[in-house]
């Protein structure tokens, strides 16, 4: 709404308001990791051994994505930009048990979707940020044509294929699911037509994204859901700081990883592309670990029920 009503306005006032919300809830989002196989009854007895192999495997994981991105960062921001295709898609998709094919129709369009249109509508944009993290990482930066050809093919895929997942829906007889997806499409590219790319993909990592993992691991970990009117702020702020008094260990070890990269380039940091490229290479590396833990568990109903109904679409 900010940015129909002021659009000059909108980086001043959202900037300072997305960089809190990358630590408080985006770095956080993530920092209950070590809690979900518990929570799911995975792991009964040994805690501590537990955790200790848990965190081991979890740094493990990243330092193998930091080492890619040392020596082969071409084809690591490839890799970053395809895994948060897919895990913000899936992340976005309702629950599907026994539909598998559209549960992953779901996921792949809505995460291709948060590319497409900055793509299509912000080409230069985004064209510099590309160019700039790979530069940042040690890769050859691509030419406009490559931009180009990218924003023109993928954005008549996705459109395509948003119609033919509602029509879908329609057909199964779906209705509120092909009305909520739309919804959440028309206000996702609002948000992106009127905000700058970079910024409009904070707020959606920050107050999107992330909020909307803490709120799915608090049921998990037992909060109890709070519907209707009562989902107000103070609602919300409660489950927050319910959800921060479990992350704050893990975040804690997390922070080593933007301080390790701040040390690693100090010649660098007078440019605001590079304090960014920090950034986003931090969350590139947290983010391998993170989302393969939540594809395979958190999701493991979607992956486990199509094997008993083979028949998805029809």
């Amino acid at each position: 709404m900010l940015a129909l009503v002021w659009p000059g306005g909108a980086p001043a006032v959202l900037g300072p308001v997305v960089l809190v919300g990358l630590v408080v809830l985006g770095l956080a989002h993530g920092a209950c990791d070590q809690l979900v196989l518990p929570a799911t009854g995975q792991v009964r007895s040994g805690q501590r051994a537990y955790l200790g192999r848990f965190v081991l495997g979890y740094l493990s994981l990243a330092a193998a994505a930091g080492l890619g991105w040392w020596h082969w960062p071409g084809v690591a921001v490839s890799l970053f930009f395809l895994v948060t295709v897919w895990h913000w898609g899936s992340a976005d998709a309702p629950a599907q048990p026994g539909q598998l094919v559209l549960w992953l129709a779901h996921s792949l369009l809505r995460g291709a979707l948060l590319f497409a249109i900055p793509a299509r509508w912000w080409p230069a944009e985004i064209q510099h940020s590309v160019n700039g993290l790979l530069t940042l990482a040690g890769a050859a930066p691509l030419g406009a044509a490559w931009f180009t050809g990218l924003a023109q093919g993928l954005w008549p895929v996705v459109g395509v294929g948003h119609l033919v997942l509602w029509a879908c829906y329609a057909r199964r007889r779906q209705f509120k699911r092909a009305y909520t997806d739309a919804s959440e499409v028309l206000l996702l590219t609002v948000l992106f037509l009127t905000v700058p790319p970079l910024l409009a993909l904070g707020v959606y990592f920050v107050f999107w994204h992330s909020l909307q993992h803490m709120l799915r691991l608090n049921r998990v970990f037992g909060y109890p859901a709070l519907g209707g009117p009562r989902r107000a702020w103070v609602a919300v702020g409660k489950e927050v700081a319910f959800f921060m008094r479990r992350a704050l260990p893990l975040l804690l070890v997390s922070l080593v990883v933007p301080m390790g990269l701040y040390l690693l380039v100090p010649a660098k940091l007078a440019a605001l592309d590079t304090l960014l490229g920090i950034a986003v290479i931090t969350a590139a590396i947290l983010t391998l670990p993170h989302a393969l833990l939540v594809s395979v568990v958190l999701d493991s109903g979607n992956w486990r029920a199509a094997k008993n109904k083979p028949g998805v679409i029809g």
